[in-house]
């Protein structure tokens, strides 16, 4: 297997077999993405489900012996979306209680570069509360993003909700996909996010001319 050359991926294969650490170190590689540690979520995600596919194969990839525990596909993907929506709100509540002297403190600030701020500070004033999906999809945005969502207090319930959905849609289905299919999926995986990415932009497209058209609407009708 090509993956199998992935830093994060040796590691957790020597615990192919022990669940239990596979999937603590699942919720740690989560939370640590989340909060904008250089560990790629993707990659924790993809190592996960091919250790499952794994101890779905035993005929292929024999156990160390008879009967040992193997990862299961739907305990993996309820913890992988429980620990992302669990990180992403408490970073949306950090930002929500400690607001932009955070993002902007020397120590914090000196991570995400002018560029990156001025992206984050765009999409969300000009998507609301959406921009929250676009930020689960942008592994570089996802940590400024979520805090200065809390910052502009959008509502605790819109929050979770568009990231729920936006979760649900990029976390289980990469480890459900690779279990069942191993890694000649990884292709179609990475062109499935592509045509969901653009999808979401459509529809962000779409929502922002309908605003448009009905400001328009309202100042033609005041007039």
């Amino acid at each position: 297997m090509e993956f199998a050359n992935e830093p994060i991926f040796q590691w957790m294969s020597q615990f192919a077999y022990q669940p239990g650490m596979v999937y603590a170190g699942l919720i740690a590689m989560m939370a640590l993405s989340a909060v904008g540690f250089p560990l790629p979520e993707e990659v924790t995600l993809i190592s996960v489900g091919i250790l499952a596919f794994m101890g779905a194969h035993p005929a292929h990839f024999p156990p160390p012996f008879e009967g040992a525990p193997v990862i299961n596909v739907h305990t993996a993907s309820i913890i992988a979306f429980t620990a992302v929506v669990a990180s992403d709100t408490l970073i949306y509540f950090i930002g929500r209680v400690f607001g932009r002297k955070l993002l902007y403190h020397p120590r914090v600030h000196k991570f995400f570069p002018e560029h990156m701020m001025k992206r984050v500070e765009e999409w969300t004033h000009k998507y609301g509360a959406y921009a929250c999906g676009i930020f689960r999809f942008t592994p570089g945005l996802r940590f400024p993003g979520h805090l200065a969502c809390g910052m502009l207090r959008y509502p605790v319930w819109k929050f979770l909700v568009i990231d729920g959905i936006a979760a649900l849609i990029s976390v289980p289905t990469q480890i459900y996909l690779l279990a069942h299919y191993g890694e000649p999926i990884l292709k179609y995986l990475r062109q499935f996010k592509l045509v969901v990415f653009g999808i979401i932009a459509v529809l962000l497209v779409y929502f922002v001319i309908k605003k448009i058209r009905e400001r328009w609407i309202a100042k033609a009708a005041s007039r």
